[in-house]
């Protein structure tokens, strides 16, 4: 998974592979889902990014079935 940010457009991209999107579903205004062509999500687009999201931190928990165990970038 990959996020990037563009600071100039104030957009978010979450990229969850490297498919080719088929698709786009308007989920609000401002956010946008990209499928590929067997209906698996490939990014989700978040413009306004900066006043839907507190940005200066992005947190990574990953959950096991013993601890969970904390990453943070």
């Amino acid at each position: 998974m990959k996020i990037k940010y563009f600071e100039d457009t104030d957009t978010t991209l979450l990229e969850f592979g490297s498919g080719i999107p088929a698709e786009t579903r308007e989920l609000s205004e401002d956010i946008y889902l990209d499928l590929d062509a067997s209906g698996n999500v490939v990014s989700i687009t978040v413009e306004h990014a900066s006043k839907r999201s507190e940005l200066s931190e992005v947190s990574f928990i990953r959950m096991n079935s013993n601890k969970p165990l904390e990453a943070t970038a």
